[in-house]
């Protein structure tokens, strides 16, 4: 019961530049030696987090200064806390453009994009083309092995997902604007004094849609893998979940925020808005509500009200 995505046909003809958008200056680790009295540190201000924090948060990784050693099965790596939160954020979003991580805080960009080669030289990223333009950055097997063994706790389902490889190798440009959309909301959203704790993209919202919608099934022999939810099931699932239902469909966002603000859990949807957008589409992102951000140029962006896209029927 999916909206009609132009972004799942074979045909679609979006071909977007990636949205570069620059990150903003602020802390960074200052001490090595208590790399987690840092980490608490910043939290008492969320206004003063690195906007990459929340992806690190349960992970059992250097966080300070220097390079330390870690194991993983077979495999020795050198990381400190830049690579450790660089790798949880690519995981996080699946694929990063360059240029988003290059943009540093309290260092040049020759210097993270060295560390961005290192970590590609440890074999726990890659760099893929986007568009033949710019570059963008995703994890390996082996990096998203490393973010998964050393979680803290394992079996806590509200972690950060993280994602390895290219999903969707057609939408690359769409999908490297993810990263850039998050900073401008993040900014926005830690001004106020949000905490950001996590972000769950598209696919995982609706990977656990398909799984409610098949429960009934499973496990069934004489199943013919329909499912057999009604309208007003769906509708309500969707309500629960806070998700926009209309056209018979429930609508997803590029991805959501999830945060705390004031002493209450609350989460933001965002989607990307591109000149490609037309007709239905572009009328079902307008009336789902979510915070839109549109193509930028390499110097920033724009974050604009969702009734903007109503612009992209004419």
């Amino acid at each position: 019961m999916f909206s009609n995505d132009p972004r799942d046909r074979d045909d679609d003809p979006r071909d977007v530049e990636a949205h570069w958008i620059k990150l903003g200056r602020g802390p960074s680790d200052e001490d090595p030696r208590d790399v987690y009295d840092d980490a608490r540190e910043r939290d008492r201000d969320p206004r003063d987090r690195d906007p990459r924090d929340p992806f690190v948060e349960g992970l059992e990784l250097p966080r300070g200064l220097e390079r330390e050693v870690v194991v993983d099965g077979d495999h020795r790596y050198e990381l400190n806390g830049d690579d450790t939160r660089s790798l949880a954020t690519i995981g996080a979003f699946r694929v990063v453009s360059e240029s988003d991580l290059r943009e540093p805080r309290e260092e040049s960009s020759d210097a993270r994009q060295a560390d961005l080669r290192h970590l590609r030289d440890e074999g726990l990223v890659r760099f893929v083309s986007v568009d033949g333009r710019g570059r963008a950055v995703t994890l390996t097997d082996r990096g998203h092995h490393l973010l998964e063994t050393h979680r803290r706790d394992r079996d806590d389902e509200r972690e950060q997902a993280f994602y390895a490889d290219v999903n969707r190798p057609r939408e690359l440009s769409h999908d490297a604007q993810l990263y850039g959309a998050f900073l401008r909301e993040e900014e926005r959203l830690r001004e106020q004094g949000a905490d950001v704790r996590s972000v769950v993209l598209e696919q995982e919202l609706k990977r656990e849609y398909q799984e409610w919608l098949q429960e009934h099934n499973r496990g069934r022999s004489d199943s013919d893998g329909r499912p057999d939810r009604d309208s007003r099931e769906i509708e309500e699932w969707a309500r629960d979940h806070d998700l926009p239902y209309f056209d018979e469909s429930v609508h997803f966002p590029d991805f959501r925020i999830e945060y705390a603000l004031d002493g209450r859990d609350r989460h933001q949807d965002v989607e990307i808005v591109t000149e490609h957008y037309r007709g239905a589409h572009a009328a079902g992102v307008a009336r789902a509500g979510f915070r839109c951000y549109g193509r930028g140029g390499r110097g920033g962006g724009r974050g604009f009200d969702p009734r903007v896209a109503e612009e992209l029927l004419r």
